[in-house]
């Protein structure tokens, strides 16, 4: 009998360890994404027909030239930008955050920090100081923000800028 209960409890230990790995949180900086490169406008950086090259860096970016998402009443732009090529995301978007913006459409994943989600991942692409001493520098206009991105709320018009740094 109590061979039984420890074949059980190891059984429901490793049902559990199993559990916590397979969820999808906003800590879950290694979730894959398909990798689509679509989109509706060309980029501003990288190849001749309007693509960023996909290599690097960008081997494991979702989108590889600008692309739209959303419908609604404000329209806000992200530039991305990693090892000197660029793209754009033109969100529409209802949020009040534009952190609640870009992780309704999958475009950013890190973790739930005491000041807000550490960005690690953006457009599939990882930064990750730990690892590589790279971080997502977070801008508005070309000017360092002092709040991460859960934390701005957004208007209609704005351009923001997550860039790649070392």
């Amino acid at each position: 009998m109590k061979k039984i209960l420890t074949l059980i409890s190891l059984i429901l230990i490793f049902a559990t360890v199993l559990s916590f790995a397979s969820c999808d949180l906003i800590g879950n900086d290694t979730a894959e994404t398909p990798d689509t490169g679509a989109g509706d406008n060309t980029s501003d950086g990288g190849t001749a027909d309007g693509t960023v090259d996909k290599s690097g860096a960008w081997a494991n970016a979702t989108y590889i030239q600008d692309t739209e998402f959303g419908n609604g009443s404000k329209t806000v732009q992200v530039e991305v930008e990693a090892e000197g090529q660029s793209i754009t995301f033109t969100i529409k978007t209802d949020a009040e955050t534009l952190g609640e913006a870009l992780l309704a459409h999958g475009l950013i994943a890190g973790e739930q920090g005491a000041y807000g989600i550490y960005i690690k991942r953006v457009n599939g692409i990882l930064a990750d100081y730990n690892v590589d001493g790279t971080y997502w520098g977070f801008y508005k206009n070309g000017e360092m923000m002092m709040t991460g991105v859960d934390g701005v709320k957004i208007s209609d018009g704005e351009h923001y800028e997550l860039v790649k740094q070392k």
